[in-house]
């Protein structure tokens, strides 16, 4: 899904650390076909992106690194699963 993380991932060795900052990241890294698609989905299918977008998530902003910033910036989350879900629901719903 994401054509743009290794370019990313060479650019920003600083994770983002509030889900605000995440998106805005998220925004520079899809292109416009992705962000049309995320926003054409129901709110209730976001999961679909779990394996993908989720994923990719998880491994570019360090979700799995031990003292996440981002992972504690997310108030009752604890798993980075849940945090990339959030992140993308925020993606979602500026992109709505």
């Amino acid at each position: 899904m994401i054509k743009n993380w290794p370019t990313y991932l060479q650019d920003n060795s600083r994770h983002p650390v509030t889900v605000a900052e995440a998106v805005d990241r998220l925004m520079l890294v899809l292109d416009g076909e992705q962000k049309i698609a995320i926003a054409s989905l129901q709110e209730e299918n976001l999961i679909d992106l779990h394996f993908s977008l989720g994923m990719n998530i998880r491994n570019a902003f360090g979700l799995h690194e031990p003292g996440s910033k981002l992972l504690v910036s997310i108030n009752n989350t604890i798993h980075p699963d849940d945090a990339s879900g959030v992140s993308i629901r925020a993606l979602w719903l500026k992109l709505t």
